[in-house]
């Protein structure tokens, strides 16, 4: 297949980087793909605002995400991406769909193997692996990723335990030999974040939680409020979901995690694997393979592993279902400091102005040296 031409920055971009002329987008932003929340008004409301939307795709069936790839396209002409699950049994045939549905972006959670990044890459895809650390960085970029978005420890769901502030700028010191962008995600949620982003040297930031808080974002409303409401106090660490570190706001269901013996963990553990069992039809092999998966070599129980392969459940009942008392979640830092539901558009616009604001504001400041005498 021939690769798509590389698409040049639209006219009128205040700010001009490495990933918009990449992408193709208007500015340098990008919404995540977060489970449950990234939908396809959520992605399409992004691109027609000018950021990159990412379209969550872990927790839809082949089919279901056919379907929203298609609602995405018939919403804006705009570019997307997809983010995808690079250890799923059948991340192959999701490759094979975004290079014939023509998806110009694809993300992943985990590095995807140097066979799924040629393979896109041959097809004209954009490949942009998440990182945590500098090594993770290197790796993707020795196989051919087009850019890295790192998180830091502040953001929201699986996390790290180094700061942006910390990660972002040893990861852009480590790709300036291979030349591809970074983008810096974890503590993001107004344009002096996006400007920071711009001084580290990486080419434009992610946001999470802040395109969560929108009027586009179908999260209920009464979840809405319960992100609106948390103080950063609020949000917590905890590995009693799966194993793993997870940042998000403290509710009823973490706090019943974090006290359950064993056997309850089980049981619980248990009864969301038979209710996404139901939801996604997969059998009870390809649960356990993919929960296995999700262990990153930890040695987790057997509870673990289906809380590792469910957890989707239990961040369906509070991001569709509406149920924070059964539900968890995922908060990145900067939920405890956002206290507005924006459009869209607007939060695009507010922060891509305030971020052009302050960096011409911070280049007005600067003056040559004298001469040397």
């Amino acid at each position: 297949m021939t690769p798509r031409p590389e698409p040049a920055d639209p006219p009128h971009s205040p700010l001009r980087t490495a990933l918009t002329s990449l992408v193709g987008v208007r500015h340098p932003l990008v919404q995540t793909g977060m489970g449950w929340v990234a939908g396809p008004r959520l992605v399409s409301a992004t691109a027609e605002a000018g950021a990159l939307g990412i379209l969550a795709s872990a927790t839809m069936t082949l089919p279901q995400l056919r379907d929203a790839v298609r609602e995405v396209k018939s919403r804006t002409a705009a570019p997307f991406g997809v983010n995808l699950r690079a250890d799923a049994g059948d991340a192959a045939d999701r490759v094979r769909l975004l290079i014939d549905e023509g998806v110009r972006v694809a993300s992943f959670a985990l590095a995807p193997s140097r066979e799924l990044i040629g393979q896109l890459k041959d097809a004209g895809v954009v490949v942009i692996p998440s990182v945590g650390a500098v090594r993770h960085a290197q790796k993707v970029a020795e196989w051919g990723a087009d850019a890295v978005l790192v998180q830091g420890g502040e953001g929201g769901g699986h996390t790290g335990q180094i700061a942006t502030s910390v990660l972002l700028p040893q990861v852009v010191d480590a790709m300036r030999g291979a030349s591809i962008p970074v983008v810096g995600a974890g503590g993001f949620h107004d344009g002096r974040g996006l400007a920071a982003a711009l001084c580290y040297g990486a080419a434009g930031a992610a946001m999470g939680t802040r395109f969560l808080l929108t009027r586009e974002s179908t999260v209920p409303e009464a979840v809405k409020a319960r992100y609106l409401a948390a103080q950063v106090s609020d949000i917590t660490v905890t590995t009693k979901v799966d194993g793993l570190p997870h940042r998000m706001l403290r509710s009823e269901m973490v706090a019943a995690l974090e006290s359950a013996g064993r056997v309850a963990a089980l049981l619980r553990a248990l009864r969301h694997a038979a209710a996404f069992k139901t939801y996604s039809g997969m059998s009870w092999a390809a649960m356990l393979r993919d929960g296995r998966a999700l262990r990153h070599g930890k040695d987790l129980s057997l509870g673990r592993v289906l809380l590792a392969a469910n957890t989707p459940m239990l961040l369906k009942a509070a991001m569709v279902d509406g149920r924070t008392d059964a539900g968890v979640m995922a908060a990145g830092q900067v939920a405890g400091v956002i206290d507005d539901l924006p459009s869209v558009a607007e939060l695009v616009e507010r922060t891509v102005r305030q971020a052009a604001a302050l960096l011409r504001e911070l280049g007005a400041r600067v003056s040559d040296p004298p001469p040397a005498a």
